[in-house]
């Protein structure tokens, strides 16, 4: 829908948007996107649940006493609502499969979608108002990040974070049926919990998994309080000292209802077909395609040469000592690309990390920042690739947008491949059987509380 919204702040222009967004308004391209992206979500969440961080995070709120009778993809026992935000917010991001929106460099769905589960829990909230409320939650999430975006990412931040809470409080908010003032209200809240820095690349790199956890409980706890009647800052987004002048870099505030309303930002929105960062996915087709047209394999590659943007670029320095640096390092990626048919999470493992003939290529592949590319970036995430043989001839391909945009889409076989390499393990055949399902009944659901069934009932055991 347009939203009807007088002129005025920005800030309250979006919340009257998000709060008069039903399902009645989702075309069918964006609910059939809502349906893709939470299954893709829900699969890596389930999956992220078994790391470290996932884990860590879990015995620490154990500790605390953070027991309800909402169930966590993956994990054991109960929780209260905003520890299951959390939990599910970061398991999603914990194996970096989770989805993405490439101009905001940001992944909507694991701040987005934990927070419409929890606060719809227990409050029989259907699968249609929870689809429009994750609608919501990708439009806001998605226009903020866009609009301070790259600035924000050249100050140190980390733009699923700081704008991820934003997203998650809109979503809540629509959930929890707060009218246009409530939810910028929510807005004007959740910003002071705006958080996370890019530190996590040169060491520390598990913190990154758990700021998309932050983001999905405060923003969830956002709504919770403008609903009990907490205010916010008015005009949070624009306003001096707000959103836009502590994040971006002149932006435009304009741009955050620019179009509001003529289509939906979750069709935009890419899904991960490699388990590491979309930053290196330009470079990983790039040398597959150059491989194809030359008609070669790993083992006839000199060397690789990639010109892209200085973002990108500056994931080609440092090791691959752990999973969390190997899924950032350009180098070790590309070489994945070219030696193994699937990158997803098994390529990461102690045997690929530690592999003499995988390092040996990464050595080989150099990467470079390249003008034409950081002219495109953030319209596009580019990557000219010089693929050398040892016989002395070189092949060349160009990316523009790698596979899993809306331009070159994941196809839905897919998309449930990778959810059932993700959620099987986990769950089991059957229990994963019927929460795919169940994402494809959502419309019809009477009660989203239904969606987690098939992952409730596990008792709890220390670990």
């Amino acid at each position: 829908m347009r939203s009807e919204a007088p002129s005025g702040d920005v800030t309250r222009r979006l919340a009257a948007f998000c709060a008069g967004l039903s399902f009645a308004d989702l075309d069918a391209a964006a609910r059939r996107a809502v349906g893709r992206h939470l299954l893709d979500t829900l699969g890596a969440a389930v999956a992220g649940s078994q790391g470290l961080p996932a884990r860590i995070a879990a015995r620490t709120l154990a500790e605390v006493g953070s027991d309800g009778p909402m169930p966590v993809p993956g994990m054991a026992g109960g929780w209260n609502r905003l520890a299951a935000a959390y939990l599910m917010g970061a398991s999603a991001h914990g194996l970096e499969v989770d989805d993405g929106y490439r101009a905001g460099s940001v992944h909507p769905g694991a701040p987005v979608i934990p927070a419409v589960l929890a606060a719809a829990w227990g409050g029989k909230v259907s699968g249609a108002r929870a689809a429009a409320a994750i609608a919501v939650g990708y439009e806001v999430v998605t226009r903020v990040a866009e609009t301070v975006h790259p600035a924000s990412r050249r100050r140190g931040f980390h733009n699923t974070s700081i704008t991820g809470v934003l997203g998650a409080a809109a979503a809540a908010a629509s959930v929890l049926g707060l009218d246009a003032g409530r939810t910028a209200h929510a807005l004007g809240i959740a910003s002071s919990s705006a958080a996370g820095l890019f530190a996590f690349l040169h060491g520390g790199g598990e913190i990154k998994r758990l700021h998309p956890g932050l983001a999905a409980r405060e923003g969830l706890y956002a709504a919770l309080l403008a609903r009990n009647g907490m205010t916010g800052p008015a005009g949070v987004l624009e306003g001096e000292d707000g959103f836009l002048q502590a994040f971006g870099d002149k932006a435009d505030p304009s741009r955050l209802v620019a179009g509001l309303g003529e289509s939906l930002n979750v069709t935009r929105c890419y899904i991960k077909p490699y388990a590491c960062c979309r930053h290196l996915h330009p470079g990983m087709d790039g040398v597959r395609a150059a491989m194809a047209d030359a008609g070669i394999g790993a083992d006839d590659i000199d060397a690789v040469e990639i010109g892209t943007y200085a973002i990108a670029a500056g994931h080609a320095h440092g090791g691959w000592e752990d999973m969390p640096s190997a899924q950032m390092n350009y180098r070790f990626c590309v070489a994945l690309a070219a030696r193994e048919a699937q990158v997803g999470i098994a390529a990461f493992d102690t045997a690929h990390l530690s592999d003499p003939v995988l390092s040996d290529l990464a050595g080989r592949v150099h990467v470079a920042v390249e003008g034409e590319r950081e002219a495109e970036y953030p319209r596009l995430r580019s990557a000219r690739v010089t693929l050398r043989t040892k016989s002395g001839a070189a092949f060349e391909s160009y990316v523009d947008e790698p596979l899993g945009s809306a331009r070159h889409p994941l196809s839905d076989a897919a998309l449930i491949a990778k959810f059932e390499e993700l959620a099987t393990p986990v769950l089991g055949a059957r229990e994963t059987a019927q929460l795919r399902a169940r994402v494809g009944d959502l419309a019809a659901l009477d009660d989203i509380d239904a969606l987690l069934a098939p992952v409730a009932g596990l008792e709890r055991t220390a670990s």
